[in-house]
């Protein structure tokens, strides 16, 4: 089971903190060398959205208003189709089934949704529902890992833990079914997981 986002120890490496508004309330974005550690949003002003992040001051650079990612997230908010695939993530230690659960929730796209018991087949498990769900549930990579598109069996929404909860998550999935996607563009240089460096940083101590 992922640790919960307050529980988490991320790199002991200098991070930057972005806090921006956008048509899904303000969001706060925090990354790495290594790639985005946590992406929260829905919030009802910066410090409400900065509240959300979890780290260590001595860890931080400056705080940023803008930036590639953060007009991408903006973007998104507004209706622009963006699946997010090519952003590198900064996991931290996972197992090798919770890495598997990560990336099958990333091939959902958006309009698309899937239940517990087809992301668990998905990432191996048929029978590992339960466990899918304490995955996302854990999920601190909002929209980059996007569990507001795995539902109960049914098609009930489940549960949301951002924003106003269940009514953010059902705003988050009636944007995207008016979302198309755009013709492809390159995104050079881009890795789905860091690898590299932080795997070695990851398996030290």
């Amino acid at each position: 089971m992922i640790a919960n986002a307050r529980e988490t120890q991320y790199h002991e490496t200098a991070c930057t903190v972005s806090v921006f508004a956008s048509e899904l309330g303000w969001m706060a974005l925090i990354e790495s060398p290594c790639g985005v550690q946590g992406v929260k949003f829905g919030q009802p002003s910066p410090i409400a959205a900065l509240a959300e992040m979890v780290f260590e001051p001595a860890m931080l650079g400056e705080v940023q208003t803008t930036g590639p990612l953060v007009r991408r997230l903006q973007a998104f908010a507004r209706g622009r189709y963006d699946d997010f695939r090519d952003v590198p993530l900064d996991l931290g230690r996972q197992t090798a089934f919770q890495q598997r659960v990560v990336a099958a929730c990333r091939s959902i796209l958006p309009g698309q949704t899937r239940s517990y018991g087809e992301l668990a087949a998905a990432a191996g498990a048929p029978r590992a529902a339960r466990a899918v769900g304490s995955v996302m549930a854990a999920n601190r990579l909002a929209l980059l890992v996007p569990c507001h598109r795995v539902l109960r069996a049914g098609g009930q929404l489940g549960g949301y833990s951002l924003g106003s909860g269940l009514p953010l998550k059902r705003q988050l999935l009636d944007l995207e079914r008016g979302m198309r996607p755009a013709k492809k563009r390159s995104r050079m240089g881009a890795k789905p997981v860091a690898a590299g460096i932080c795997d070695a940083i990851g398996a030290g101590g």
